[in-house]
């Protein structure tokens, strides 16, 4: 997969601020399969793509909206 050199990483933290969801709130459904999962970076560090992160929250929308 190409991402667009626009695109940018984010981290937990930001995730959880843009979702308005908990951390493990985040992990419980990455391991659903209902939210997109986290790409390992480094040893220890994860990050989503922020267009995953945004898709997601517009198929929330979606979905409420029927």
């Amino acid at each position: 997969m190409k991402i667009d050199i626009r695109e940018r990483f984010l981290r937990a933290p930001e995730v959880v601020q843009r979702t308005g969801m908990s951390r493990a709130t985040i992990y419980n459904k990455i391991y659903a399969g209902t939210f997109p999962k986290q790409i390992p970076i480094g040893a220890n560090m994860v990050v989503w793509l922020e267009s995953d992160v945004q898709k997601w929250m517009q198929e929330q929308v979606d979905k409420s909206r029927g």
